[in-house]
């Protein structure tokens, strides 16, 4: 008979992952993680004595999972605003687990909006947004904590099911929070 084959902790990690993005981060267990693993609860155990420790594992995976999402924007050229928020509002239709898991479950390592953005995973996006924007850190920092207020709000919504997703819609309630932005931030430099 051949030996097993052997459960690694990123296999455990990625088995827990699935288990959030199909039917959400509550069903992460011991059990639902070797039901998917097809196998016993012992190799899940040896890796995560404490379930918490592979909720929080596994958060970071969906964490670099939405990075990830957000940056693949498909034309720049638009916006790379725009874009990023149409990205974060359209994580939250297609993946409605992982967006309640990320922003809606209290795993999340910041307590704040303002925590958030002055982490250190959020300086290539601000970087990104500054170049296109032509202006300062501060100033592109103001502007995106509308945007990702508006953004939550639309994409919360949607990922509790009570508004169906309108990307014609939803691009130009955004467009207009980024004019709003941008211009209160020039009538307040004047």
């Amino acid at each position: 008979m051949p030996p097993k084959a052997k459960v690694t902790k990123d296999m455990v990690i990625d088995a827990a992952f699935e288990v959030a993005r199909e039917v959400g981060a509550e069903n992460i267990n011991a059990r639902t993680i070797a039901n998917k693993l097809n196998c016993s609860t012992q190799p899940v155990m040896y890796h995560f004595a404490k379930m918490e420790d592979l909720k929080k594992a596994s958060y970071a995976k969906a964490d670099s999972f939405h990075t990830e999402y957000l940056m693949n924007i498909d034309n720049p050229k638009e916006g790379i605003m725009l874009g990023i928020g149409l990205n974060y509002i359209r994580f939250a239709m297609q993946e409605p687990n992982l967006f309640r898991f990320l922003f809606q479950s209290g795993f999340a390592v910041e307590n704040s909006l303002l925590e958030m953005i002055d982490s250190e995973e959020l300086i290539p996006l601000l970087t990104a947004m500054q170049d296109a924007m032509k202006m300062s850190m501060e100033q592109t920092k103001e502007v995106f904590v509308t945007i990702a207020l508006f953004a939550h709000g639309y994409a919360s919504i949607i990922a509790n099911n009570s508004l169906e997703y309108d990307e014609k819609v939803v691009a130009s309630h955004l467009e207009r929070a980024y004019r709003g932005a941008v211009l209160a931030l020039q009538e307040e430099t004047k």
